[in-house]
């Protein structure tokens, strides 16, 4: 804790693995960490029995499940905190040509689980989501492909990321998954815009991105119906969206009480995509102040330190790293308080999911490796060493 108090300090070169690790890790930012998974846990004991015994399953089955896919998550997190940026990148590239190949394979070899969209890989015991291992493995290698555009020489790698990006934006719509088509589009933004971009290129962008969006509505009934749903002045009570705003109505400031609330009752998707539904239900408008605050805290603490970072590929791929994490855990409640139309995507680590929490352990501890203090030379050393 003497990080928090006092600031950062140096690394010591020669020293085991541990102990450097834990003086330059963000102490913060692993805090929020655990702090959301504790909530998760803590919300997954009020939402999933009711789903359990419809599914005739022990009451706390998937909160079982959800300890299980956590735990292998924090361990994730851990060992891949603990490398360095250039490990991180060779290991990102891998799984990430990994994860397009199963991507690509979804329309022979996936299941839609009678959700209407192809997005998982049944494998009988769970199920694989490939979308969410592909995003941190995304963002590294289009952190890597724009931060060699800046080397003297060096190959057109914004060019690159761009084609990565709208191939990979095409094969999600075409599931039809427009969430995480659209979370991986405003991560490549975010990243172009850190590396430079002119701003009269960026809102062109944004106007294509409007133009396909208005294509899709034209062309996808899955994604016109929720489009449709949002824009209703009228909420119907039986959706999920109209139990979810009812649910939030309800708890206030305080909640009604812990396992009081009745909306896991109603909601399919309690445990999941309307999680944050139960803990404003349950608990009041203090606890989803307190999520926020979580989350606020990881972003804010990591692009603090990334400001310091003088590594282009760091910097890049630790801004896309710290804003998918948050714009996803701002999109998921956004849904629940109709900010937002409804998307399918989850609260990271805060959700039930074994994919999503996983792949969130990923995201984060790529985050964490990329943020951990080190030494950063001075400049005219870095630019002599790329005019070489």
């Amino acid at each position: 804790m003497t990080e928090m108090v006092y600031g950062a300090i140096p690394v010591q070169s020669g020293d085991p693995v541990l102990p450097r690790w834990w003086r330059t890790v963000d102490k913060w930012t692993l805090s929020c960490i655990l702090a959301l998974f504790g909530i998760g846990l803590l919300l997954g004991l009020a939402a999933s029995p009711p789903l359990a015994a419809k599914n005739g399953f022990e009451p706390f089955h998937y909160v079982q499940r959800q300890a299980f896919f956590g735990s292998l998550a924090i361990c994730v997190l851990f060992v891949t905190s603990m490398m360095s940026p250039t490990l991180v990148r060779r290991l990102a590239v891998l799984g990430f040509i990994a994860a397009f190949i199963a991507l690509a394979g979804l329309p022979i070899f996936g299941t839609d689980f009678g959700k209407g969209a192809t997005r998982w890989y049944s494998l009988g015991f769970a199920s694989v989501q490939p979308s969410e291992f592909l995003k941190p493995g995304f963002i590294v290698v289009a952190a890597w492909f724009m931060a060699a555009s800046h080397e003297i020489g060096g190959p057109p790698g914004k060019t690159y990321s761009l084609v990565l990006t709208v191939v990979i934006v095409l094969m999600l719509a075409m599931q039809p998954d427009f969430g995480q088509a659209a979370l991986i589009l405003f991560g490549w933004g975010v990243m172009y815009f850190v590396a430079g971009a002119p701003i009269l290129l960026l809102v062109g962008l944004a106007g294509i991105v409007v133009f396909g969006g208005t294509i899709a509505y034209s062309n996808s009934e899955h994604f016109a119906r929720r489009i449709d749903g949002f824009l209703n002045p009228d909420v119907d009570p039986t959706t999920q969206l109209g139990y979810a705003t009812n649910a939030i109505r309800e708890g206030g400031f305080f909640g009604v009480g812990v396992g009081e609330g009745q909306v896991k009752w109603s909601l399919p998707d309690a445990h999941t995509d309307f999680i944050i539904a139960v803990a404003a239900e349950e608990y009041g408008l203090i606890c989803v102040l307190a999520i926020i605050g979580l989350y606020a805290t990881i972003v804010v603490r990591s692009l603090m330190r990334l400001m310091k970072e003088r590594d282009p590929f760091i910097r890049l791929a630790g801004c896309g790293l710290a804003c998918i994490v948050g714009v996803q855990a701002m999109i998921n409640m956004g849904v629940a308080v109709r900010l937002l139309p409804a998307k399918g995507m989850t609260l990271p680590f805060v959700s039930y999911g074994g994919s999503s929490v996983i792949a969130s352990g990923i995201a984060v501890g790529m985050l964490l490796a990329f943020t951990r203090t080190r030494p950063q030379g001075q400049i005219g050393d870095i630019l002599l060493r790329r005019g070489r």
